[in-house]
């Protein structure tokens, strides 16, 4: 059976606070009774048989491994209210002993709450390419992880053959090629029913000349493709100088880190062995003749469903400038000189990077990217060894399978999961989940800003801020930061024997410093540095498949979490540079009166979509003092969300909304118990109740009708989401979100 590791190290890894918050997964041949085993394939079985209408796993083998860890004893019964009956205390109180008794269930020994970030489905399919080239597929991948791996990417294959960019989406050929080529690399035969299909979705739509420039790149690493069908990705744009417009220090810290190892392997033409099995794979992909392919053509050539942001004509004619003009005058003496000193400065931010975050890298995308860098740089290196012994952090088992993980959520559900318990007023009865989950918190703050001059490295201050994921990661995000903030302040309020010593003082100001430094002059904070550079860059985006993913720029969410951590932080230490806070403060509450819609709501970046939103920018306005009487914004907000409630009492947000920027309710106008909890939260702490109380009270008896036997709330659609078009799935959210609604309404509407 798998067994989920917490906190725990091994060789070749480094760690600056002994590894808290890391969660990998071990095969252990003789774990489990047979009854547990037995119970592990039902499960396996039960996903596969309804993965056409079920598409997202319910994170069912870490709950059964924690629940048998942390036994936590009989439970009340479930509550049920009816639609005629009035909700009382007693029945929310219930409901809310029986969810933090089972959340308590699932919480690691160092704190934290292990859950899936994943979903995408372009995640796996590389390191599977990076370890055939480099001849470590057998090595890192054993038999029960390669049986994983195809366990899933047949699982989350679509009806009609192909894979989509994630597990909910329409099939894309980025999606299909990718998994297509990943399960041949792992032994899987071209002409079994799966694989066919897939083979047939891939042809019918072109073949794997129209996949995406994300794909041709993989393609061509692998052999499958050639690098003259590739846009120019020239490692030279790592010397340009910092006063030009385009830079890489001035674009997003995801973009800049994807393309840095990407114009190292583009800039050395690499390619992988070609074996019997690639140049099979030449034969399969296409529909013409491998060496009959117009590559320069397929440079620009991408399928329809794959065609998200189609490139401006300008961004064509750059492409073909440097495709045709530069890059073969790059490839000549002298100007080869150019090129290899290039590829070093490349090489220099990567081993940079690399060291910063102890070889996680900012995400998984660029942990291979990484990792296949340092190889054929030099195989033997150090650096390749230890990339080596961080792929087991990314990787998530669950009953569909093993998937490559984001790179992992455990501060930030952590920072919601504390202040969801504590809304609950039941303090006392899990004091010890409050104790545990502070000290974790505490452990993951970074202490230190990166190493060595960061600036010429295009890194901004790092130190008191707070992760996505743990301390070893390194990178600062402003929302995470301040949801840090946020938690550490409430637990300084609370008693010490109750929730353990407070954080020293100082590590708030520090914390206050990185939030400070990353605000937009328009008064909005982005996710990871401050915004360096103009909007109409973006035209220059080369990703077919996401949008705004060029340069930072400013989010509601960011701005709310940020506004309300700076909010409660004056409350508590009114003197600490008064007067850039309340400028801060005064500043992100003008950036979110001025970007909420007409209709009253706000787009969401990061969740889906405008429910999720619209949360973060209500609790920061309420942060600050406005109410539903003398805010037209809560006002606007309330009715918004009034408006998209559905029969059944919950709200229902599709991931489409995020796609095509217009609010869409799931298939079928299900109810989604985390938007609804969202939506929820919102009317509650706007003040929706002293109004019309009726939609919240309707809202709350679905949270607790739809409560399980055991106490956790049911995994339904996936709420997260990124660059607008890409699904992500926080398996936490489920319990969070209801336990902080239900909390909240118990402490302001029925304690009120």
């Amino acid at each position: 059976m798998w067994k989920l590791k917490i906190a725990e190290g091994g060789a070749w890894l480094s760690s600056v606070n002994n590894h808290v918050g890391r969660q990998h997964w071990e095969f252990d041949p003789d774990a489990g009774t047979p009854e547990e085993r037995a119970r592990v394939e039902q499960l396996r079985h039960n996903f596969t048989k309804n993965h056409f209408q079920i598409k997202q796993s319910a994170d069912l083998l870490m709950r059964m491994q924690l629940r048998k860890e942390n036994p936590s004893g009989p439970i009340p019964a479930a509550v049920q209210v009816k639609e005629t009956e009035d909700i009382i205390e007693e029945a929310v109180s219930t409901t809310l002993r029986r969810a933090l008794t089972f959340f308590s269930s699932i919480q690691a020994h160092d704190g934290h709450w292990p859950a899936e970030s994943a979903g995408p489905l372009f995640f796996l399919p590389p390191l599977v390419i990076a370890l055939y080239v480099i001849g470590a597929l057998n090595t890192v991948l054993g038999t029960q992880h390669q049986m994983e791996v195809i366990r899933y990417i047949y699982n989350h294959q679509n009806e009609d053959g192909g894979w989509g960019l994630h597990i909910e989406g329409h099939s894309t050929m980025f999606g299909s090629v990718l998994s297509y080529i990943a399960l041949r690399l792992l032994g899987q035969p071209f002409h079994t029913t799966a694989v066919a299909k897939g083979r047939q979705w891939i042809l019918e739509h072109g073949g794997a000349v129209a996949i995406s420039s994300w794909g041709k790149f993989w393609l061509a690493v692998l052999g499958v493709y050639e690098w003259d069908g590739c846009n120019p990705m020239p490692p030279e744009f790592w010397l340009l100088p910092n006063i030009f417009a385009i830079h890489p220090g001035k674009m997003l810290c995801y973009c800049r880190l994807v393309y840095m190892p990407m114009s190292y392997l583009y800039g050395k033409r690499f390619v992988g062995s070609i074996t019997s099995l690639v140049q099979s794979l030449r034969q399969e992909l296409y529909t013409d003749s491998y060496h009959q392919i117009n590559w320069n053509k397929a440079r620009n050539t991408v399928a329809k469903p794959d065609l998200y942001y189609p490139h401006p004509l300008v961004q064509d004619m750059l492409w073909g400038f440097l495709h045709h003009l530069a890059e073969p005058l790059l490839k000549r003496w002298p100007l080869s000189l150019l090129r290899n000193k290039a590829l070093r400065v490349a090489m220099d931010h990567v081993h940079y990077e690399d060291q910063a975050s102890r070889y996680l890298c900012i995400g998984c995308v660029e942990k291979v990217l990484c990792l296949i860098a340092t190889w054929v740089e030099d195989p033997n290196s150090e650096a390749y060894k230890l990339h080596l012994a961080r792929i087991p952090d990314y990787f998530w088992i669950a009953e569909d399978g093993l998937k490559f993980q984001s790179f992992g959520s455990q501060m930030w559900d952590a920072g919601f999961a504390v202040q969801a318990i504590i809304s609950c007023n039941l303090n006392e009865e899990y004091g010890h989940m409050l104790q545990k989950a502070h000290e974790f918190i505490k452990a993951s703050q970074v202490q230190e800003d990166p190493n060595g001059n960061f600036k010429e490295m295009y890194r901004h201050i790092s130190k008191g801020a707070w992760t996505f994921s743990i301390q070893d990661h390194g990178w600062q995000v402003s929302d995470c930061t301040a949801e840090g903030l946020k938690s550490t302040l409430l637990f300084s309020q609370m008693s010490g024997d109750l929730v353990g010593e407070k954080m020293e003082t100082q590590r708030f100001y520090d914390a206050v410093n990185v939030i400070l430094s990353l605000q937009s002059n328009n008064g909005g904070f982005p996710a990871w540095e401050p915004k360096r550079a103009f909007r109409w860059l973006e035209k220059f985006n080369p990703t077919e498949f996401f949008e705004d993913t060029l340069i930072e720029r400013e989010y509601v969410e960011c701005t709310g979490s940020a506004v309300q951590g700076l909010a409660l932080f004056r409350k508590l230490y009114p003197s600490h540079r008064k007067k850039e806070i309340d400028a801060a403060i005064s500043r992100g509450i003008h950036y979110i009166q001025d970007t909420q819609n007409p209709d009253g709501s706000w787009y969401g970046c990061w969740g889906i979509c405008y429910t999720y939103a619209t949360w973060f920018a209500v609790e920061a306005l309420t942060a600050c003092g406005n109410n539903h009487n003398n805010s037209p914004s809560l006002r606007k907000a309330c009715e918004f969300l009034v408006s998209k409630q559905l029969p059944n009492g919950g709200w229902g947000e599709s991931y489409l909304s995020s796609q095509n920027k217009v609010y869409t309710n799931i298939e079928g106008n299900r109810a989604n118990l985390v938007q609804t909890s969202w939506a929820l939260l919102s009317l509650i702490s706007a003040g929706q109740a002293e109004m019309d109380p009726t939609p919240i009270h309707r809202g709350i008896r679905l949270l607790i009708n739809e409560q399980m036997e055991d106490g956790d709330f049911p995994q339904q659609e996936i709420t997260g989401v990124f660059m607008r078009n890409c699904t992500l799935n926080y398996s936490s959210y489920r319990n969070i979100f209801p336990i902080w609604a239900l909390g909240e309404y118990r402490r302001r509407s029925l304690f009120a």
